[in-house]
């Protein structure tokens, strides 16, 4: 059983949860693999295995997912992490 909740906006997978700042958008791309992104999500974004595997499937179908939520700074790092890693994000 999921009790795995997306955002109102249908491409995150955090819980819905209303929180101030930003957040941290992936998208897909046809280059990696789905380990890949599973292990990077969780490495650099502290996901858990079933968040991780939860999101990657979002980016995957959806095109994009909210992986994280967070104050600018704390982003950031994440962001300039996922780029050495190849893998397109965003802030918003």
């Amino acid at each position: 059983m999921n009790n795995h909740k997306t955002q109102d906006e249908g491409y995150g997978c955090l819980d819905c949860v209303k929180e101030g700042g930003n957040e941290l958008i992936v998208f897909n791309d046809d280059v990696h693999t789905f380990d890949y992104v599973i292990d990077c999500l969780m490495q650099i974004c502290k996901l858990n295995k079933q968040q991780a595997v939860s999101c990657t499937n979002i980016i995957h179908y959806k095109g994009l997912c909210a992986v994280k939520h967070g104050s600018f700074d704390e982003l950031s790092r994440m962001s300039i992490a996922l780029d050495e890693k190849e893998l397109k994000n965003e802030i918003r």
